[in-house]
């Protein structure tokens, strides 16, 4: 999800810092409903965020989410660290000792050897990890393990986390939503089963990807869902193929700033959510490009 008013700064220089927010902000209160009145909206406010450190890449977005009745939740921050890859550590070949000379007078008659050249040894490169999950998929229907439907990793990509992905606790999914009062209930009240999620580094170091899936009761249950799950003060725009899925940009104040982008649909009986984080504005080609990977995925299973 796009991050607030506030943007972290992603690779290079770190650019000037925004002015931090206030301590001890209090955030909104919002009341949840007891009974649902599909496709109610309502804004919630969101306090802003403190400026983060350079590669640190603050998530959190204000989230209107029309169930059962009227609510606005608002949505957590997550804060990554890049991991750098380690040196080589391996010790180098020792070169062999040149022959004394002593040595070489010591037995004038016997015929030299030429001294042993060490023969550096192959390293075997690793093997890619090899998913055990598995999933299947028929009419819209996911069965199996929920990481298995996760938008698959590209060539060079490098996980942040397990390479399979992560199944998410009600906790982490309550999480998302900013741990509202009654979230579980209203998620639930859709035939909510369970959530799976994976991020990951593109090979070229310029995007990081959020991929979220929440799988719900029918597909008419998770399609009620993403079309009432929207993201607060921001503008949507169409998802290319997709009649039912939604994109947001939020662009930063400074190039040197994190751009972000989310997209929401669902295929069957689950819903997805792709956050992408980038340096500057970021382009909607990326975005619908992972939303329709996405979806073929989920349709077809692989």
């Amino acid at each position: 999800m796009p991050e607030p008013e506030n943007e972290g700064a992603a690779a290079g220089p770190p650019a000037p810092a925004e002015p931090a927010a206030a301590p001890g902000a209090a955030a909104p209160e919002v009341a949840a409903p007891a009974a649902a009145a599909p496709d109610a909206q309502a804004d919630a406010a969101v306090p802003p965020v403190p400026e983060q450190a350079p590669r640190r890449l603050p998530r959190a977005v204000g989230v209107a989410l029309a169930t059962a009745g009227l609510l606005a939740v608002t949505a957590a921050s997550a804060a990554v660290t890049v991991a750098v890859g380690k040196p080589d550590t391996r010790p180098a070949a020792a070169a062999a000792p040149a022959p004394s000379k002593a040595s070489a007078s010591a037995a004038p008659s016997a015929t030299p050897s030429a001294a042993p050249v060490p023969v550096p040894t192959a390293v075997p490169a690793e093997p890619a990890p090899v998913s055990t999950v598995k999933g299947t998929v028929s009419g819209g229907k996911h069965e199996g393990d929920l990481r298995y439907f996760l938008l698959p990793i590209p060539a060079g990509g490098e996980s942040y986390g397990p390479v399979d992905g992560m199944a998410m606790s009600d906790d982490d999914v309550a999480d998302l939503f900013g741990k509202q009062d009654g979230i579980m209930d209203i998620l639930k009240s859709y035939g909510y089963k369970g959530g799976a999620n994976r991020m990951y580094r593109t090979a070229d170091g310029k995007a990081e990807v959020t991929v979220t899936l929440l799988k719900f009761g029918s597909t008419a249950m998770a399609s009620d869902f993403a079309k009432n799950y929207k993201i607060k003060s921001l503008d949507p725009f169409d998802i290319d193929g997709d009649s039912g899925g939604r994109g947001y940009l939020k662009a930063p104040k400074q190039q040197a700033y994190t751009g972000s982008m989310s997209g929401i649909s669902s295929q069957g009986d689950v819903q997805y959510t792709i956050d992408v984080d980038v340096k500057g504005t970021p382009d909607k080609a990326l975005l619908n490009e992972l939303m329709k990977r996405q979806r073929e995925w989920l349709t077809t299973g692989g």
